[in-house]
């Protein structure tokens, strides 16, 4: 009878339940946090890294190149001599004052044109009729090539800085204008009629609506015309000047030192650089007093 009653009951062994398969759902309910700041963080060290690493490179196989004999010396010179070009010229020459001069050409013809010229295209919502008058004028300013002006403008206000500054705004202020009107057009008549209903006066509408409104299309024509500023100063210093950038090109063209005409197209090139930073710096400013959000 026992034997019978041993041999009736089995004995099984109990696995536990396998630990992975429970973590790994509650992984999978578990929501994932992306964290977007460090990852821009990263692709901006890696762009950083990326864009250093390219401009090494190119000097290298500059220098390089012109060494062995595959890039003719007299008329690509090469890195090293241009960069003691630009110290004898920095310590013997006027290549700091030249600088200066250029730059600040650049600058007053930049913040005059842009000051100016979105003050004209503002204007425009005040008078629908004072708009249609003007704007196919402004058309066929922007159409004009401006840089042809230069000789007019050098025999008007001479060789000096203004002559410089002039040529810099006239090709800053139609753009300026015809993007600053483009931001009027864009504005939302509803939105007008709103702040009319709820009693605000016309000055409150252009300073509430119209300006942050037409802030975003001003903005963008920072970058385009600071540019141009800086092309006018140069040519305004390229047809008559006693100082500037362009003034040392020619004259290092005329005696046909080729060294010092790469020094200058290297300068001006770090210099339109630096300006295009603060250009950015100062969009970043205005987008962030008028609560603009930049991508």
């Amino acid at each position: 009878m026992e034997s019978v009653q041993k041999k009736g009951y089995v004995i099984h062994k109990l696995e536990p339940a396998p630990i992975h398969s429970v973590k790994s759902e509650k992984m999978q309910k578990e929501p994932v946090i992306v964290d977007e700041e460090g990852m821009k963080r990263r692709t901006r060290r890696i762009v950083g890294i990326g864009r250093l690493t390219v401009a090494l490179l190119i000097v290298l196989c500059w220098e390089l190149f012109t060494r062995i004999g595959w890039m003719d010396s007299y008329y690509w010179s090469s890195p090293v001599r241009i960069l003691s070009t630009t110290w004898t010229q920095m310590t013997q020459g006027t290549l700091l004052e030249d600088i200066a001069y250029t730059s600040s050409s650049t600058i007053l013809g930049f913040i005059g044109g842009t000051l100016i010229g979105s003050l004209l295209g503002l204007s425009f919502w005040w008078s629908r009729r004072f708009a249609g008058i003007s704007e196919p004028f402004l058309i066929l300013l922007n159409a004009m090539p401006k840089l042809a002006l230069a000789p007019v403008l050098v025999i008007l206000l001479g060789i000096g800085f203004f002559s410089k500054v002039a040529l810099a705004f006239a090709m800053t202020v139609v753009v300026a204008a015809l993007s600053a009107h483009s931001g009027v057009q864009s504005v939302d008549k509803d939105m007008e009629k709103l702040m009319y209903s709820l009693g605000a006066k016309r000055h409150q509408v252009f300073t509430k609506v119209v300006i942050p409104w037409a802030m975003p299309w001003m903005i963008s024509s920072l970058r385009i015309n600071i540019a141009l500023s800086l092309a006018g100063a140069i040519v305004g210093e390229f047809i008559a000047s006693s100082h500037g950038i362009g003034r040392m090109v020619i004259y290092a063209g005329t005696i046909l030192d080729i060294n010092l005409v790469w020094v200058g197209v290297v300068v001006l090139s770090v210099l339109s650089m630096v300006m295009y930073a603060g250009v950015v710096l100062l969009e970043k400013w205005l987008s962030k007093g008028y609560g603009m959000k930049k991508a």
